[in-house]
């Protein structure tokens, strides 16, 4: 246990490492864009008063190095700014969008996982037949093609051709749940296709390795049943790295919906940043950078974490 509890620590402490140093980046990123600041988000023909105004909003008169630590700071505190389009603090409009993200995330995960974990079980099960080979053939097609061309395909059937779904996922602060759940049908099986077939893949090749191990076999001459070889002895083992491909599928569902959400107009997380991009709205996109980097990191650390517990090896060596 005392083992187990080090690697927890030790990842705890990289996972945490990394999300200061993607701060430090994402900080000199903003500092290294050409020009002034506050020239360039007012333009041209702005008045020496009105820079010399925004820059001391923007705190640009201080030290680099003092900029940063305020600002990460504010951000451990939850302070994440003020917007310069919107003259507001950042936090009273990201919370909504943020959780739009997640809802999205969220009703992906539910479709894809247990459809995959299905699947991918199946595959292994009846591998070399008719159905492996078809749905093999489907995984890898969805794995080729890049979200975007899913996403027009769906709009094109779904939505113009027949006419089941919009195009745009008009949701709102006061949109009820099932309205939302049907406006977030096609941006939702876009991220299902995407993720769908890594998570199958991993499995099917998961469960395989277990069902070729040596102690499959002892419990097949036992005359044990199928179903309890499986779900026993099979699955446990076969855990670890699928739990670990699940997550990492499950933080691309939060951090790589950008084109997603921009295709279906959906006012989520990726759409606020694209949108700040365009308006240079400096802080908003300093902050959605560092909740993208922060869950990804966190997710990427549990996903380590859940793996290492999940280990039927490491557990028994730390009975013994």
């Amino acid at each position: 246990m005392k083992n187990i509890l080090q690697i927890i620590l030790k990842r705890t402490f990289f996972g945490l490492l990394s999300v200061w140093v993607i701060s430090v980046l994402i900080f000199l990123a903003v500092e290294a864009l050409p020009g002034d600041t506050a020239t360039a988000i007012l333009g041209q023909s702005a008045t020496p008063e009105t820079v010399a105004a925004l820059r001391l909003e923007l705190k640009l008169d201080l030290p680099m190095h003092q900029r940063y630590f305020d600002w990460l700071g504010g951000f451990v505190a939850g302070d994440l700014g003020n917007s310069l389009a919107g003259k507001r603090p950042i936090s009273q409009f990201i919370g909504w969008r943020l959780e739009n993200t997640l809802f999205l995330a969220a009703m992906a995960a539910l479709f894809a996982v247990p459809l995959s974990l299905g699947l991918g079980i199946a595959q292994a099960l009846y591998r070399n037949s008719w159905f492996d080979k078809s749905t093999s053939v489907v995984s890898l097609s969805a794995i080729s093609f890049p979200e975007f061309f899913i996403a027009y395909i769906l709009i094109l059937f779904l939505a113009i051709k027949v006419e089941w779904f919009p195009p745009i996922s008009a949701v709102m602060d006061s949109t009820p749940f099932w309205d939302r759940v049907y406006f977030s049908v096609l941006p939702c099986l876009t991220l299902t296709f995407v993720i769908s077939a890594h998570i199958m893949r991993m499995t099917r090749a998961a469960t395989i390795n277990v069902l070729n191990s040596a102690y499959i076999e002892m419990a097949q001459l036992k005359g044990l049943k199928r179903a309890r070889i499986i779900t026993v002895h099979a699955l446990p083992n076969a855990l670890s790295p699928i739990i670990n491909i699940i997550i990492l599928n499950l933080a691309y569902l939060i951090v790589g919906v950008v084109i997603v959400e921009v295709i279906f107009v959906y006012p989520g997380i990726g759409q606020l940043m694209v949108d700040s991009v365009s308006k240079r709205d400096l802080p908003v996109i300093q902050a959605c950078g560092m909740i993208f980097a922060a869950t990804y990191i966190f997710l990427n650390m549990m996903a380590d974490i859940l793996s290492i517990l999940c280990n039927p090896k490491l557990r028994i060596s730390n009975r013994t």
